[in-house]
């Protein structure tokens, strides 16, 4: 019993696939008949003042002359007055550190963030709650506390 089971299965299956197969190929047919009525699509594409392409030549009075000469590549270079001062310098408090793990955190004096910091980019011997001077480098879960200095 179980045999013919499988083998019924197995010409449903075979049934189907040949279904499938039958369907997808009306619906070839079907595309091909689609485009042939519709024509064969634009044959020459223009684009026009705004950008979109168009089976239209654009119209010559709204085309724009540019100077090649006026087209910056890049990025265009900036004036030393607009960069104003950055202090990389920042202050805080260590808010934890383990010394025999060798990593801490230190909380920001200006906006109360917390920035982890570990053994490796110190300066000083730290320990908790001594105000200390550090700058930020990105790390690989976000910005750490480098160069801690205590003050």
């Amino acid at each position: 019993m179980a045999k013919s089971q499988q083998t019924y299965s197995k010409s449903e299956k075979e049934k189907k696939r040949l279904k499938k197969r039958e369907e997808k190929q009306k619906k070839k047919e079907a595309r091909k008949l689609e485009s042939k009525e519709n024509g064969p699509g634009i044959q020459f594409a223009y684009v026009d003042h705004d950008g979109n392409l168009t089976d239209t030549p654009p119209d010559p009075s709204k085309k724009i002359k540019i100077d090649a000469s006026t087209i910056e590549i890049g990025v265009p270079k900036r004036d030393d007055s607009d960069i104003e001062e950055f202090d990389p310098v920042r202050n805080g408090k260590v808010s934890f550190f383990d010394t025999s793990k060798g990593f801490g955190f230190i909380i920001d004096m200006e906006n109360q963030e917390k920035y982890f910091t570990h053994v490796s980019g110190l300066i000083d011997e730290i320990a908790e709650n001594d105000k200390v001077s550090f700058e930020l480098e990105k790390g690989m879960k976000g910005m750490n506390a480098v160069r801690v200095k205590k003050i």
